[in-house]
């Protein structure tokens, strides 16, 4: 039998994102933060391409990517609700990360698996943020996927997206447990 890291199992079947919404002061500090990106840019790559990048959006930032994301809004129509929506994530945010997929042309990596590689990196980093006792929340929404408002708020390059914004900061309350999948009922096993 295989020798168990039984802390870290236990942690991966206990983990729990904390709402964007709840996360208050303190933020990591830039020390804090290091080695969370480090254990997130440890995930496969898909022919050691690196398909991503991080920017850290730090508070100081969140007012303008608010201001931003009302005027993403207004430009493609979105509803005063949605954008209310998409304004909050910066407006309530301490600190964010945001994980850029870069898009490296590769006769060996089609782009569908570096797209996999980035989102890895985003779980990974929720993953570590909480391991390391901070709350954190995955998150993307409608102006992340308008290439205006990434090049605008971001400076991201044609061949660059967001894969994910991940919140970090202080928990401030313990959210409920919620329904999961029935692993049972969404596996099938081939013995043949």
């Amino acid at each position: 039998m295989p020798r168990q890291n039984s802390a870290a199992l236990e942690f991966l079947l206990n983990r729990r994102s904390r709402p964007a919404k709840t996360l208050v002061a303190p933020a990591p500090t830039r020390a804090e933060l290091e080695p969370l990106l480090t254990a997130a840019a440890r995930t496969p790559d898909h022919g050691k391409l690196e398909p991503w990048r991080f920017i850290v959006v730090e508070h100081g930032a969140m007012a303008r990517l608010a201001d931003l994301t009302s005027k993403a809004g207004e430009r493609l129509g979105k509803s005063p609700e949605d954008i209310a929506k998409g304004r909050s994530q910066f407006e309530l945010g301490h600190l964010a990360v945001v994980v850029v997929e870069v898009q490296i042309p590769s006769d060996k990596v089609p782009p569908i698996e570096q797209s996999y590689s980035a989102g890895a990196v985003c779980l990974s980093l929720l993953n570590a943020a909480l391991a390391a006792g901070w709350g954190a929340n995955w998150l993307s929404g409608w102006a992340s996927h308008d290439a205006e408002f990434c090049s605008e708020a971001f400076g991201l390059a044609s061949n660059e997206r967001i894969a994910g914004l991940v919140h970090i900061a202080t928990e401030k309350t313990k959210p409920p447990e919620r329904p999961r999948p029935n692993v049972e009922a969404i596996t099938t096993w081939v013995t043949e």
